[in-house]
């Protein structure tokens, strides 16, 4: 098919588009056979009709329900002129698809007056059962009466012992199956014959890129099938492959044994088949130490140990606190237990319930090994850092990262190298750092004869303002000059990325993946001897700053990510995870992390947290794709909103990847997201290649041309809209659209934003000149040149392990605990007082963690100089400041302390 072919057939558009505008055409035609039925002879509105059944007779073919099969039958009633049967069907088929009862029969269908008769040959039996209800793609280019021959057949194995219930959808190609894969949410399995086709009719540039990533030309009849295993499976990860192939199954089964869950010899029993999907949806459904509490909970239990609560038992008791029950729920108290038996487990040695819930959550997240935390990232952050690294080691680490991980460098006696992020000026707060930052301070340690100190590469991905890295080139680039680089990436806020294949390459389990499968790769092999020849004969020290290639050879891949689950997941709140791709982690590094882990963790784990972990796992591994790609698309419509009305436009602005991401990061050009209208390609280009990109689900509003601060408007929405914001900076608020998100909690906030803008043109209206040069002159400096963001000045040579010159790298702990002897630390003030001893030639050094907010992350750490930047810096906030007292000043080492 040639370029010209493809781009003329109908497109599809974007896969979050596309399934917000098939319920769309699905309304549209409900309201047009309303009106025909009344109206009959309106020409337009039956021209409306056929247009929105064609449309659907694409979009319906990668789904189950309502499927082609309704199709069709309504266009047979527009044929037959019969409005009113049109009218009543189209709009039974709205409200099952609106309201999901198509999924899960409930009393409420029958109160709407959807009873199982209304539904006959319309709706199948299986949407009216209770049970969970998902469709299985079945890949086979079929005449219509064999399909549904194959159905029926299916469909007949079913049984009211069976755990799910299931349809099947069948397209006819490879291209159709990616497409089906990429948009319909409700697939768990996918079963691949031997008889399709490679091209659609349809188009969808995501399906597009990835047929295009195989050579079409050389994929013959037993290969075809293998091939689009591996492109779903990078799709859509967590779904169950079956083959059915007429090929020499034994030998595909050695080859492709990773990719599919079973392979099947022709149409061998079907049943096998019924059994296998059932079975594979199971294994993900499972939910070990969850279902072990909750048959734990319903034991009619004697407490002879701690926790007078469990059971609920001191509650259910008094005449005082029997609130916490009705607050709580009888449930959660049942849950509560302090026993690590009766198929329980114990989070500091799992070998039962709790093991296995792990090894489920390191499947669904693509890691080698899972490890549930329960006081937060905080501490996951603690264990990893003090499991891999030692005393005198120089961590890199991004200047922003999270509080906790300063922390962890003082606790484990590494050396921190603070780098620094490219600044966002005209909203106060950093970006991420830039690779070639990253290489300066690589490459200066190996001039300095240091490069064998540099054992850990630590960000933040994505940053709390949504900036992502590119982890595949990160590392591939860093570990080109330290191959022995372990890198930790604090996924706090990216949890949920693992979930949909836009974003998930960016992740650090599916880099760490994607480079080990690179370094093993003949052709990387080969392309990195043809770079290594080339670069040893360039005699630039700027080739360096090129794309550089790691040695296969002496490259090794050790990564590690903890994930806020709660942040961005289904968690109770301090539910987190360790996630490990690391080839020496049984060899060199499990003992010392089962000893940080043991450092770090409570004996007395919460078994509501553990238990929210696990049955979150399940959640998204079953609807994850479904839950996340509705988030983007909440996020989207967001987007759309406040960039296409005049009101909000007015007053608004909600920032885009060219606000926040320099152009020199963004070789895509990729500028903006929004429902309508977004370059889907270069978003795709973009997530693929660029240095950075920006999260669609973080949406920073600037509200400086209100007037108004961002902590100021923070307060406006919560005090009268009952809005929850995530983070301000001095002119933004930061929103988050997660799985938690509804559409109605959207139209609130869509709706308060209109009313907040409405309210300020009103009174712009009507008030006087003085108070309008005040919001005026407040507007200016708001979104005008703000105080520039300072760097990292460095550590005191009284840190930096007698060098006598000041250092990028320092040991803070040794700085930490001279600060907290009182005869080394006095007070300054930032009334004049710092800059009188600065111009005395006096080094000031800070003695404790200053935060100001914004940009919320210390800007000076304990050991660090005060540079007249970042003095500048403080007295310019008149927010807060974590760390400073007004009424004392400043903490500072005396001069004694660091031996002046």
């Amino acid at each position: 098919m040639t370029p010209s072919e493809r781009h003329a057939r109908p497109s599809l558009g974007a896969s979050y588009a596309a399934t917000r505008r098939r319920t769309s055409v699905w309304q549209s035609l409900k309201a047009d056979a309303l009106r025909w039925q009344s109206h009959p002879e309106d020409a337009e509105v039956l021209a409306r009709l056929n247009d929105g059944l064609s449309e659907l007779r694409r979009v319906e073919s990668y789904w189950a329900y309502p499927g082609k099969h309704v199709v069709e039958r309504l266009a047979g009633l527009v044929a037959d002129e019969d409005p009113e049967a049109l009218a009543t069907l189209t709009s039974l088929v709205v409200r099952m698809l609106v309201s999901g009862a198509y999924r899960v029969f409930s009393e409420d269908t029958e109160d709407q007056g959807l009873s199982p008769e209304s539904a006959q040959g319309l709706v199948p039996d299986l949407v009216l059962d209770e049970r969970p209800y998902f469709e299985v793609l079945v890949v086979d280019d079929l005449p219509p009466r064999e399909e549904d021959r194959l159905r029926e057949r299916m469909i007949a194995l079913r049984s009211e012992g069976d755990p799910f219930v299931y349809d099947l959808v069948i397209v006819p190609s490879f291209e159709d199956a990616l497409i089906a894969a990429l948009l319909n949410p409700q697939l768990q399995s996918v079963v691949i014959r031997y008889g399709f086709r490679l091209a659609s009719r349809h188009s969808l540039g995501l399906a597009e890129r990835a047929l295009a990533r195989f050579d079409q030309g050389e994929l013959d009849a037993v290969e075809i099938g293998p091939a689009l295993g591996q492109a779903i499976a990078r799709l859509r990860p967590n779904l169950d492959l079956f083959l059915v192939s007429d090929a020499a199954v034994e030998d595909i089964a050695l080859q492709h044994r990773r990719t599919f869950r079973r392979i099947f010899f022709r149409q061998e029993d079907l049943l096998e088949l019924h059994l296998s999907i059932t079975k594979g949806v199971q294994a993900r459904y499972c939910t070990p130490f969850f279902s072990a509490l909750k048959s734990y909970s319903q034991r009619p239990t004697g407490v002879f140990h701690a926790l007078p609560i469990a059971r609920g038992k001191s509650v259910s008791r008094s005449y005082w606190i029997r609130d916490l029950e009705e607050l709580f729920g009888e449930s959660l108290l049942l849950a509560e237990t302090s026993a690590t038996t009766g198929g329980l487990d114990s989070l500091l040695q799992p070998h039962g319930s709790l093991r296995e819930a792990q090894a489920l959550a390191a499947r669904a997240f693509g890691t080698r090994q899972t490890f549930f935390v329960t006081n937060g990232t905080s501490t996951a952050n603690k264990i990893v850092l003090q499991a891999i690294a030692r005393p005198g080691d120089i961590v890199l680490a991004a200047r922003d990262c999270h509080m906790s991980h300063h922390y962890a460098f003082v606790l484990s006696g590494v050396e921190p190298l603070y780098m620094d992020p490219y600044p966002i000026q005209r909203f106060g707060f950093y970006g991420g750092v830039p690779l070639a930052v990253i290489k300066r301070h690589l490459l200066e340690l190996k001039a300095r004869g240091q490069l064998d100190r540099a054992r850990v590469l630590l960000l933040t991905n994505c940053t709390f303002d949504g900036i992502v890295y590119n982890p595949l080139r990160v590392m591939e680039e860093v570990l080109a000059i330290q191959p022995d680089m372990t890198f930790v990436w604090d996924e706090a806020w990216f949890a949920f990325a693992r979930f949909t294949p836009i974003t998930r390459r960016r992740t650090a389990m599916q880099a760490a993946a994607d480079l080990r499968e690179r370094l093993a790769s003949p052709d990387y092999r080969a392309r990195h001897a043809e770079w290594r020849a080339r670069f040893d004969a360039d005699p630039e020290p700027e080739r360096w700053y090129g794309p550089l290639l790691a040695d296969p050879d002496r490259a090794k891949v050790r990564v590690y990510a903890t994930h806020s689950t709660h942040k961005t997941l289904t968690s109770l709140r301090q539910g987190s995870m360790i996630h490990v791709s690391d080839d020496l982690f049984e060899s060199d590094v499990e003992q010392s992390f089962h000893q940080a882990y043991l450092t770090h963790t409570s004996s007395s784990a919460n078994y509501p947290i553990l238990a929210s972990l696990d049955i979150g796992r399940r959640q998204v591994e079953l609807e994850g794709y479904e839950m996340v790609q509705h988030a983007i698309e909440l996020a989207l419509i967001l987007r759309q909103q406040v960039n296409s009305n005049p009101g909000l436009k007015r007053h608004f602005d909600l920032l885009t990847p060219e606000d926040l991401i320099p152009s020199e990061h963004r070789t895509s050009a990729f500028s903006a997201y929004a429902l309508a209208g977004t370059d889907w390609e270069a978003m795709d280009r973009a997530w693929e290649d660029d240095e950075f990109c920006l999260d669609p689900t973080r949406l920073t509003l600037a509200v400086g041309r209100t007037g108004m601060t961002g902590d100021a408007f923070k307060s406006l929405l919560i005090d009268q809209h009952d809005i929850q914001v995530n983070k301000t900076s001095l002119n933004t608020v930061l929103f988050m659209t997660h799985i938690g998100t509804t559409r109605g909690a959207l139209a609130h906030l869509i709706s308060s934003l209109a009313n907040i803008a409405d309210e300020l043109d009103d009174h712009a209206a009507v008030q006087g000149a003085p108070r309008a040069a005040l919001r005026s002159a407040a507007a200016r400096r708001l979104t005008g040149e703000l105080l520039p963001l300072p760097d990292f000045s460095a550590f005191h040579p009284r840190f930096c392990g007698g060098s006598g010159a000041p250092g990028r790298e320092g040991d803070i702990r040794a700085a930490f605990f001279a600060a907290n002897l009182s005869e080394n630390v006095r007070h300054l003030r930032l009334d004049g007082t710092i800059e009188a001893e600065l111009d005395a030639g006096r080094v000031v050094v800070s003695a404790g963690f200053v935060t100001p907010y914004p940009p919320g992350f210390p800007v000076l750490v304990t050991g660090q100089v005060v540079s007249r930047e970042i003095l500048a810096f403080l007295k310019s906030i008149d927010i807060e400041i974590h760390g400073y007292d007004p009424e004392v000043g400043l903490r500072v080492f005396t001069p004694e302390a660091l031996g002046q």
